[in-house]
């Protein structure tokens, strides 16, 4: 509220007709609602990123897993295609 008193004061204190003070006022206003955030909607963006990013770290614990059982099997499967190798070399 002090900055559209103070930004009308000075519009009429450099002759700008009072209808087109009150313009540039409803503008600028009109303007800050529809453009930029108040803290509400920042906090309901933090928490949807942090619900967002508990999914994601979920996500990756769990493919951290099914890559290590794969690897697993993988390094199973060689060293049991090796053991038969060496009998079937002997």
């Amino acid at each position: 509220m002090k900055m559209e008193l103070a930004l009308y004061q000075a519009l009429i204190a450099i002759n700008v007709p009072e209808p087109k003070a009150h313009a540039v006022i409803n503008a600028l206003e009109s303007d800050m609602h529809t453009h930029l955030a108040t803290k509400s909607d920042l906090t309901k963006v933090e928490h949807r990123l942090t619900a967002e990013i508990a999914q994601i770290r979920s996500e990756i614990a769990h493919l951290d897993v099914r890559l290590t059982l794969r690897m697993g099997v993988m390094l199973s499967a060689t060293i049991g295609i090796l053991i038969a190798a060496m009998k079937f070399i002997h």
